[in-house]
């Protein structure tokens, strides 16, 4: 145990030592624990709520349910409708009806025997809840992209290294055994010298690098209680309500939505800062490829020279999310396929690896162990951070259709003031960070 750290374990271990000399009985029933038998010990429980669980949320919730570790509490959402789903589903898993529902997320965050949160809403409120959440003494996975900014990015980032909370972004191929194997061979000089990395992005007809400006026509806002529009749109600027936006039609909309860049290259460009071990900088050049409608790519070139192609074609079919990666001895490049290809010089060191499925809870269990042990997991802030400042780089780079020069210590660009006034947005009264 590290010097001047009490683990949350060891804490709890002292307190009841200190109670059973005190004469003190520490004796709690296991109903009131909400304990089943043969669960984990209550002292080795994570409590968790969520914020937001939508499709993709529901997604991350199962994982979650799925340990015996953690004890899933209360869930707050501004719809009526998606508070009685995740409550109807947390119910049914632990046969109570003790599942809270909250419309207004400070009453969840301010629960003192909620450990953690798991944040799965609309992009626009990541950045903003996570901070909150750690203010509020929570420890969180929270869904990707973790920011609509740099700003928030790197706000996000210092958040968690001052509080001293534990985050995890939604990017779980960084436990996904093709994407861990194919990093492993870019690391280990089995391709020789790094040279060029290749991240995917969406193709443009689906999801193009620049979203629309334009809104959706206005509908009458349902009563608050069913929806709370204001909310929802919570630091984006007030938009009139329509029920598609509500229903997740929110992306490839400039207030809700980062484009392919950001939708995509945070997990693909995030595995390529890791090939490249750069998890702690960006890439310091910028530019831009191609249309709005496709094909387009941003070409970025690292301070130690190697490049970095984010692009949305000319792929080899493994899967959603590829990566590539290029060396003087060979090459690799895998997807969400699970199959891997590569050169004739790197194929004895393709091994079977676990299916694509498996990622999403060993990622869980990644972050469940460090809230344990305090240690941090592989998406941590300050990583997640770091790629999205890419990935806002170069979205920037593409909506400015020119080459950017980007300096990682300063957090800055060089000698770009309509690119640097783009590193951040006004958030909307009375939402702050």
């Amino acid at each position: 145990m590290e010097q001047g750290f009490i683990s949350r374990r060891h804490f709890l271990k002292r307190t009841s030592q200190a109670a059973a000399v005190a004469g003190a009985p520490l004796i709690v029933p296991a109903s009131v624990l909400g304990q089943r038998a043969g669960a984990v010990p209550p002292s080795d429980r994570i409590v968790m709520g969520g914020i937001g669980i939508g499709s993709r949320g529901a997604y991350d919730l199962q994982s979650f349910l799925a340990r015996r570790d953690v004890q899933f509490v209360a869930v707050c959402d501004v719809r009526e409708e998606r508070r009685e789903i995740v409550k109807s589903t947390v119910d049914k898993h632990y046969g109570t009806r003790d599942c809270t529902m909250y419309a207004d997320y400070h009453e969840l965050l301010a629960r003192e025997d909620i450990d953690a949160v798991l944040i799965a809403t609309g992009d626009r409120w990541h950045a903003l809840l996570s901070i909150h959440a750690a203010q509020a003494g929570k420890d969180v996975y929270c869904e990707k992209p973790c920011s609509m900014t740099i700003a928030e990015s790197q706000a996000l980032a210092e958040t968690f290294r001052r509080y001293g909370r534990i985050y995890q972004a939604g990017t779980q191929r960084r436990n996904a055994g093709n994407f861990v194997l194919a990093v492993e061979l870019a690391r280990s000089g089995r391709l020789g010298k790094l040279r060029k990395l290749h991240a995917q992005l969406v193709d443009a007809r689906s999801m193009p690098p620049i979203p629309s400006h334009d809104w959706l026509p206005a509908e009458p806002e349902p009563p608050k209680l069913v929806v709370d529009w204001d909310r929802w749109l919570g630091p984006c600027p007030w938009r009139p309500y329509n029920r598609l936006y509500v229903q997740g039609r929110w992306r490839n909309f400039f207030d809700f939505h980062g484009g392919s860049i950001l939708e995509w290259g945070s997990h693909t460009a995030d595995l390529c800062q890791w090939a490249n071990d750069a998890d702690h900088t960006q890439p310091i050049e910028y530019e831009p490829e191609g249309s709005n409608e496709g094909p387009f790519a941003v070409h970025c070139r690292y301070a130690n020279g190697v490049e970095l192609v984010m692009r949305d074609s000319g792929w080899l079919g493994l899967g959603s999310c590829s990566v590539r990666f290029e060396g003087d001895d060979g090459w690799v490049e895998t997807g969400d396929t699970s199959k891997m290809e590569g050169s004739e010089s790197v194929r004895e060191f393709l091994r079977p690896v676990s299916d694509y499925r498996e990622a999403m809870p060993n990622h869980v269990r990644d972050f469940i162990e460090c809230v344990k042990t305090r240690s941090q997991p592989r998406a941590n802030a300050a990583v997640a951070a770091s790629s999205h400042i890419l990935c806002h780089a170069a979205y920037i780079a593409f909506q400015l259709g020119r080459k950017l020069v980007w300096d990682p210590a300063k957090g800055e660009f060089a000698g770009d003031e309509e690119a640097n006034r783009m590193r951040s947005r006004a958030l909307r009264e009375p939402w702050r960070i």
